[in-house]
């Protein structure tokens, strides 16, 4: 598992959670909607976006011993901050409708001083990805190729490290950052079913997609939070996690410890 993310970026981890706590997730989802599952004429939008959730369902879902055992192993034991709930939710219902919403992105991760309040397009990242550890994709509703998968560029995480080391650590605007620089990688969607997880480098590039199948897709996006910085100056090389190596392998620096 440490080495495919290192070099494609991304794990996924099916039956992460159990499927009962989904259908579970999914009835409170609904309701937040305002929309009624049984009756497509309330399915007036084509994405509702959810906010953070904290109720019984969400908690046990990101807190398995599996899911647990995962961020331990990418992120390492003591460094990560355990979640609560989990958001936001972009519930995204079949439509042809163009959302505005579906460009190539990674996401930011803090508020620089020209940042504006509420604006996201206006957060930075940075190359210690100050703020997250993980993007992490919980499907709470079974995803297939027409459901509004999640397209993710396989081992762009490596191109956007090299694109932020010279901004050092004020980073740069998600606006800023030239995605199409990842256009050769390959990709693939974030298709499975109900209780699948993908654990995600904070620089792989990814974009939403419309809808274009028959059902409602349920999915969370959350980061996991940092119990301390990301560092790229340890002394030893297994002190790394896999999330900071594979930033060292982008910039290049994997062969210090080679020659070491």
């Amino acid at each position: 598992m440490t080495e495919q993310f290192v070099e494609h970026g991304f794990v996924r981890l099916d039956g992460a959670f159990p499927r009962d706590l989904a259908e579970r997730a999914r009835g409170i989802l609904w309701k937040n909607t305002g929309c009624d599952p049984a009756d497509r004429s309330t399915w007036t939008k084509p994405v509702v976006w959810l906010g953070e959730h904290h109720e019984e369902p969400f908690r046990q879902a990101v807190n398995t011993p599996r899911l647990r055992a995962a961020f331990d192993e990418l992120v390492g034991n003591g460094r990560w901050l355990p979640r609560e709930g989990l958001g936001t939710f972009p519930v995204r219902f079949p439509s042809t409708e163009d959302t505005g919403d579906t460009g190539w992105h990674v996401d930011a991760s803090f508020p620089g001083e020209d940042s504006e309040p509420g604006n996201f397009l206006t957060w930075r990242v940075n190359v210690n990805s100050r703020g997250r550890l993980l993007l992490m994709l919980f499907l709470f509703s079974d995803v297939g190729e027409r459901d509004a998968p999640t397209r993710i560029r396989v081992g762009s995480h490596l191109h956007i490290a090299r694109l932020l080391e010279p901004a050092g650590e004020a980073g740069m605007r998600i606006t800023s950052i030239d995605f199409e620089a990842t256009r050769s990688c390959p990709e693939i969607t974030a298709v499975g079913e109900a209780g699948t997880v993908y654990l995600c480098h904070p620089f792989l590039v990814h974009a939403a997609q419309i809808n274009r199948g028959n059902q409602a897709r349920f999915m969370a996006q959350p980061p996991l939070l940092p119990a301390e910085p990301i560092n790229l100056s340890r002394p030893k090389l297994e002190d790394y996690s896999p999330v900071e190596f594979a930033i060292l392998r982008g910039l290049g620096r994997e062969k210090e410890f080679q020659e070491a």
